[in-house]
């Protein structure tokens, strides 16, 4: 289980550029055949996945720099 944070940038409605955070989350695996999958997630994988959200939260909530969801 792994979440990954990606850096975005757009335009504010007042024309400044701003940064902004969007989180990937996903759990790889091999399936019958040996090929990697990661588009779902099962029963037992749902408290890792709420602890993986969690630890991403916190770091982009300590790290402080997220626009407020209304200037766009």
């Amino acid at each position: 289980m792994s979440a990954s944070i990606w850096r975005n940038e757009a335009v504010r409605k007042d024309g400044e550029p701003v940064a902004y955070y969007s989180v990937s989350l996903q759990r790889r695996y091999k399936d019958k055949e040996g090929n990697w999958k990661s588009g779902s997630l099962r029963t037992a994988d749902l408290p890792k996945a709420m602890l993986v959200l969690q630890k991403a939260y916190e770091y982009l909530v300590l790290k402080g720099d997220e626009p407020d969801e209304d200037v766009f």
